[in-house]
């Protein structure tokens, strides 16, 4: 079995016997301060139930949920008067509301996934365990008492939680896709910056606000997420509309003729795995993706199309001259001038250029050698397939004194060796 397979299912595990821990030692023992159980668990549910779906590469699909989730799991007062829920009690709460908000999607298959069920139950668990047994005991109480020293206090667990659960979505990632443990980390360190600071500032609010003001509070304070989750469906729309732009316009070079079906779309698709495999995250990530979808569309100003479309066999001045129009091209379409100029530098000697125009330039001419290793051997029962691939490796690794970063090479071998990208034929290293 596969490391990452045992490591998923490891997650999963300790979040389902968390789970059943909790939820078996509530309903044995009873429901302590049920108004304080339902109304955050009405919250947690709200938050599910508002939620707008995961995003690719999205971290925090119901932030209201989870804030929610975590300020039950620091709530030492309600109104002044001092809690008794325990740890056990807030898993099961954020367990039970949790799935309860999310029934309606899962029936129609688009609830949250099990290693973001699996995350939330864990997260929760590691913030009340922390918290809950030293407020039960009275150490909080003795030592920091009810100002800003409890405040900081509720802060310095919120930052630890955030941490907790950001290293438990790299690994899961991690484990899935066999990408570089730390570039993935940096990722989700990232996104703690964004909507993941708005959780947890949201988080040590309601738990304050609901020890000073009682439950009361809550809707007040679970107002600004709302208003950022609609916010967040909004700007969604508009990177949407940007994608499907940037996609019909890579298209336009296949409805020319200037190249093969699906080219670009699979150069986009591998070049990102590439680029994850050496470090890149974030907006790196996404401005290769962009300039590899596009790489081609200086074709679009050539005369006389290049047979195939495979660029990658052309003389280099003629490669240059390509990728010098579709850097112009690219310009008058409004994306950010970083993918204009990773598309007109894609040509440059390997030792010139950034690393994503080293990206999209050792995958580009892996797609056009097993594509003309596949043309040639259509009909005859030759070309294509892992036997293309490893051809196609070969030539690259001999292209490294001046057309090829090795690293890059390299990274594209691991990749393939792996599965590559979605819809392409694994390849064994050689």
């Amino acid at each position: 079995m596969r490391p990452g397979v045992l490591t998923v299912g490891a997650v999963r595990a300790a979040a389902l016997l968390l789970g059943l821990a909790a939820l078996g030692a509530t309903l044995h023992d009873g429901l302590d301060e049920p108004g304080n159980a339902l109304a955050f668990g009405a919250l947690v549910a709200l938050g599910e139930l508002t939620r707008r779906g995961a995003a690719p590469g999205e971290r925090e699909p119901a932030p209201l949920a989870a804030a929610g989730a975590l300020a039950y799991a620091l709530l030492g007062e309600s109104a002044g008067s001092p809690t008794s829920h325990g740890a056990l009690q807030t898993v099961a709460v954020v367990t039970a509301a949790g799935l309860a908000g999310s029934v309606r999607r899962l029936a129609r298959g688009r609830g949250p996934g099990p290693d973001h069920l699996a995350r939330r139950v864990l997260t929760v668990g590691f913030a009340a365990l922390c918290f809950q047994p030293l407020h039960t005991s009275g150490a909080v109480a003795r030592h920091l008492g009810e100002g800003p020293p409890y405040a900081l206090f509720l802060g310095l667990l919120l930052v630890l939680t955030a941490l907790c659960d950001a290293v438990l979505a790299a690994l899961l990632l991690r484990a899935r896709t066999g990408f570089p443990y730390g570039s993935l980390l940096r990722d989700e360190l990232r996104a703690l910056l964004g909507i993941g600071s708005a959780v947890c500032a949201t988080g040590a609010v309601m738990a304050l606000g609901v020890a000073a003001a009682g439950l009361w509070a809550l809707p007040v304070l679970a107002v600004p997420l709302l208003l950022t989750q609609v916010s967040y469906r909004r700007y969604e729309a508009v990177r949407t509309v940007n994608r499907q732009t940037i996609a019909s316009l890579a298209r336009a070079t296949e409805v020319a003729g200037c190249t093969p079906p699906g080219h670009a779309h699979r150069v986009a698709a591998l070049s990102a795995a590439v680029g994850r495999e050496l470090g890149l995250s974030g907006a790196e990530l996404t401005v290769l993706e962009h300039a590899a979808l596009m790489h081609d569309i200086g074709q679009l100003s050539l005369v006389d199309p290049v047979e195939g479309g495979a660029t990658a066999l052309l003389p280099a001045e003629e490669q240059r001259r390509i990728a010098l129009l579709g850097g112009e091209v690219v310009r008058r379409t409004g994306v950010p001038p970083a993918v204009a100029v990773i598309v007109e530098r894609q040509a440059d000697p390997y030792r010139e250029q950034p690393l994503p125009a080293r990206i999209v330039r050792t995958v580009n001419a892996y797609d056009d050698l097993t594509g003309v290793a596949a043309d040639a051997g259509r009909g005859t029962g030759v070309g294509g397939g892992p036997g293309a691939a490893l051809d196609a490796l070969e030539r690259l690794r001999l292209g490294t004194a001046r057309d090829h970063h090795p690293d890059v090479v390299e990274g594209l071998a691991r990749v393939l060796a792996r599965g590559g990208a979605a819809g392409m034929t694994p390849v064994l290293p050689g």
